[in-house]
Order: C-alpha cells, then sequence, then structure tokens
C-alpha cells in the first residue's frame, strides 16, 4: 500500500488531535463572527485553512479550538468570550461534524461518534486579567489549556518573544499553574520564555503541554523548545505538538519572516494581520523577495529530532492552521495531515509510534491532567489569592 494510502488508513483509526487552530480569530477578522459569510460546512478556499471538507479529508478527528485575542486590547476579557462564543456557535451550527468535548472520555466518544471533538484553549494569561477566578470562569466555559503568554509578557509570566520582566513565572504565576493543576485544565507552555518553561515544571503537578511549539535545536527561534526542556517532558508526562508555521520550522524563514515584520509595520500593519490588505503588502514583499519554502520534511525533522529527546509517548501535532499567513509546501490547510504521516511512515515511523502521534498522546495528557485535578479537589479548594498579595 502506498504511504499516502496507509496514512489515510491509519487517521481512519486514530485520528489526529491538533493542539491549535486559530479559526475563531480568522472568523472575528474576516467577518466578525458572520458564519454565513464564512460558512465552514462548504470549503473555504483561500479564505480559511480549515473547514469541515477539509477537516474531514485530513483526518483530524480532535481539534483545540485557539480562543486567542490580541494582547494589545484594551479589554481583554469579553473579547476572550466572544472567541468562546463562536466556538459555541459553530457547535451549535455543526452538530453532525463537530462534537463538545471538555475530557478526554468526550474526545473518545466522539471518534466513536465519528465526530470532530471540539475542544478550546486560550492563547495568553492576558485573557485571565491576573485573576483566578476569570481562570475558573473560563474552565466553567469549557476552556482546557491556558497558554501562560503570547508574544508579550503578561505581569507573572515571561514570553519568549518580549524582554525578561519577571525572570519566568512570579509567585502570583506560580499560583496560577497550581490552579490550573487544580482545575484540570492543561498549562500550555507555546509562547513562553524558556526560564518560564522551566519554572512552570517545576511548579506543576500535573502534565503540560506545548500546543504549537517545535525543537530549537532543529530551529533556533525562541519560540521552539530547548532540549533540556524536551529531557523533562518524560518525567512529567507532558506531550510537545510540533507546530507548521515556516518562521518557527525553518531557520531561512526565520531571517526572511524579520525583514517581511519590518517592512508590514513600515506599511501600517501588525506583522500578523492576515486580513486582505495586510496580504497584498505581505505579497507585494515577496515578489521582490522570494520567501524560503517549507516543506513536510522540515516538520518530519523537527518531529524526528524531538522523538530522539523526549520519545514518542511525547510528542503531538499543533498545526497552527489560520494562525498564519505562510504554511509548508505540502501541508497547505487542514486536509494535508496525511502527507506527514506518510513521511514519517517513509522514514520508518511504525503505526503504534504514529497512533500515539496523531491521538494517544494527546488524549492522555488530558486525562492525566483530570486525574492530578481529582486528587488536588479532594484536599483543596479554590485560590483566592490576587498578584498584589503574592507579588507586591
Amino acid at each position: 500500500m502506498p504511504a499516502l494510502e496507509e496514512a489515510r488508513a491509519l487517521l481512519r483509526e486514530f485520528p489526529v488531535v491538533d493542539g491549535h487552530n486559530d479559526l475563531p480569530w480568522a472568523l472575528r477578522e474576516q467577518v466578525r463572527y458572520d458564519h454565513d459569510a464564512r460558512d465552514i460546512a462548504t470549503h473555504q478556499g483561500d479564505h480559511l485553512h480549515t473547514d469541515i471538507p477539509r477537516l474531514r479529508k485530513g483526518g483530524v478527528g480532535a481539534q483545540f479550538w485557539s480562543v486567542y485575542v490580541r494582547a494589545d486590547l484594551p479589554d481583554p476579557v469579553p473579547a476572550t468570550l466572544e472567541q468562546i462564543d463562536c466556538v459555541q456557535q459553530l457547535l451549535a451550527r455543526h452538530p453532525a461534524d463537530l462534537a463538545p468535548a471538555r475530557t478526554a472520555a468526550g474526545m473518545e466518544a466522539a471518534r466513536r461518534q465519528g465526530r470532530i471533538a471540539s475542544l478550546m484553549g486560550a492563547e495568553g494569561g492576558h485573557s485571565i486579567a491576573c485573576s483566578l477566578g476569570t481562570l475558573r470562569g473560563l474552565y466553567a466555559l469549557g476552556v482546557r489549556y491556558l497558554t501562560l503568554t503570547h508574544n508579550n509578557n503578561v505581569p507573572w509570566a515571561d514570553s519568549a518573544t518580549d524582554e525578561p520582566g519577571v525572570g519566568g513565572l512570579s509567585a502570583f504565576g506560580r499560583e496560577v499553574v497550581r490552579e490550573m493543576n487544580r482545575l484540570g485544565m492543561l498549562v500550555d507552555l507555546s509562547h513562553v520564555a524558556a526560564t518560564t518553561m522551566r519554572d512552570a515544571l517545576d511548579t506543576t503537578s500535573a502534565p503540560v503541554i506545548f500546543s504549537h511549539s517545535s525543537a530549537r535545536a532543529v530551529c533556533d527561534h525562541p519560540r521552539n523548545i530547548p532540549d533540556d526542556v524536551l529531557e523533562r517532558l518524560p518525567a512529567n508526562g507532558g506531550v510537545a505538538m510540533v507546530t507548521f508555521v515556516p518562521k518557527f520550522v525553518l531557520q531561512a524563514a526565520v531571517d526572511w519572516t524579520a525583514a517581511a515584520d519590518e517592512n508590514m509595520r513600515a506599511h501600517g500593519f501588525h506583522p500578523l494581520d492576515t486580513t486582505a490588505e495586510a496580504m497584498k503588502v505581505h505579497r507585494a514583499f515577496e515578489e521582490k523577495n522570494p520567501r524560503p519554502r517549507a516543506t513536510v520534511a522540515t516538520v518530519a525533522d523537527h518531529l524526528d529530532h524531538m522523538r530522539e529527546v523526549a520519545g514518542i509517548d511525547h510528542l503531538g501535532i499543533g498545526g497552527d492552521y489560520d494562525g498564519t499567513a505562510f504554511t509548508p509546501d505540502g501541508l497547505d490547510d487542514v486536509s494535508c495531515y496525511p502527507n506527514l504521516i506518510a513521511e514519517l511512515m517513509d522514514r520508518g515511523w511504525s503505526r503504534t509510534d504514529l497512533a500515539k502521534l496523531t491521538w494517544q498522546n494527546a488524549v492522555r495528557v488530558l486525562g492525566d491532567a483530570e486525574a492530578v485535578a481529582r486528587e488536588l479537589q479532594a484536599t483543596r479548594g479554590p485560590s483566592h489569592a490576587t498578584i498584589e498579595e503574592l507579588d507586591g
């Protein structure tokens, strides 16, 4: 059986759990949550990376929808609630295809039903506004991971792409991690500084995830995971979910992106802006400065390295679709996961290994976090600590 056919067969049994997809933010930016204008029941062409026909074609069985909002918004909490509402509307519109899931058991139930388990992750600690009560509120609404930072520091945690602030996690930051453990909310260490990664691993009593990060030893970008952190995942039980973003996986793309971002700023656009006007500026720059092309093999190189350092039980996939302007060749949208699985098959990855990568590891890590939460809830109640009390 050719590898691509074999990959599709494997994904029918062990579909992809993808750790991070920014469809809700794309819907906000493009059509202000007008689901008729971007009806994901039909192929959305170049407008989006994500729609139900392509999720089905790609063998996706569970998706953590990012309820990301920009850190520079004047009031990020209502904006995060709007993102959650967007996901809830998607679930209500497409019940035959998307199943709400809040637990590992819910993910397995959706798989048995042939539906795509839909979970949520909040991307950036700014979404809780330094409030543990807000953190609990997001959990109650179904958010099952919090990325501790996005591209900028929060008052209690340092980001990978900002100047050092508190040197990793502050005392309040460690309390956020402990409260997430008590709730059963996964601690997501994508986007955070290496110091924050290490502090979180020192603090947590539950497995962590990296919802969309690759290997720093393969591509030296601060968004990626250093080997010493990958080496700690077996003892922690966590999962690192490789991302596809070219500027995080291909060194030449790192350098090109720095120049492209500066060009965007010079034209008055945020570097992450993917509106039609911003993309015109991107395309004009690319015509004059051809973009280095990441490929399926580029991503597979990261997975090979991460398996060697962390072990097969600690790997997953987090494509970051609809959160990036560019994708690797062969990983153009959510229909393309079989291409990556076929590449890994060609490299000798076994069916057992691939089942762990696509489905089993991610389901296990959520179940393990739930088990830790049950133990902690038997011994302590909600924390009412404030950042003023703990950090002064």
